[in-house]
Order: C-alpha cells, then sequence, then structure tokens
C-alpha cells in the first residue's frame, strides 16, 4: 500500500514546480501586455514582471535539475556530463 502513496507524492513534487512556472509565465505575459491597454494605461508592471520571472526560473530549474539527475542515475548522459573518475 505504501508504493502508490509514494507515486502520488513523486507526482506532487514534479506538478508543484510546473503550477510554478506556468504561474510566472502567466504573470510576465500579463505584465507585459498590460502596457499596451489604453483603458487603464498603467504602463509596464515591473514588479509582477520580476516576480513572475523568478517563479518561472525557480519553477523550470527544478524540473531541469530532476530531470538532469535521473538521467545521471540511469547513466543516459552523455560522456561530457558524466563524473569525472579519478585514475
Amino acid at each position: 500500500m505504501k508504493a502508490p502513496f509514494y507515486r502520488f507524492i513523486a507526482i506532487l513534487l514534479l506538478v508543484i514546480p510546473g503550477i510554478t512556472a506556468t504561474y510566472g509565465f502567466l504573470a510576465m505575459k500579463d505584465a507585459f501586455f498590460a502596457q499596451f491597454d489604453t483603458v487603464a494605461n498603467s504602463g509596464m508592471l515591473w514588479g509582477k514582471f520580476f516576480l513572475g520571472l523568478v517563479l518561472f526560473l525557480i519553477g523550470v530549474a527544478f524540473i531541469g535539475g530532476w530531470t538532469f539527475f535521473r538521467d545521471r542515475k540511469r547513466n543516459y548522459l552523455a560522456p561530457r556530463f558524466k563524473p569525472k573518475r579519478n585514475k
């Protein structure tokens, strides 16, 4: 009974950074296109843009790092990414 629970936790560990990266991307998009709004004419929302950038980079870095270390464990990497062995 433990195996399905651990798989659920593993899925959540990937879904949460994915949602974070998605929200960051959408926040950056909204901040960029707010400058074209003729009704409010608020200009670029720099705070929302940088918050979105940080959230996007954190999410993408986590998923990329997880994939890299999983591939390193399964020996799927190119030789230049494999750990160096002392002779």
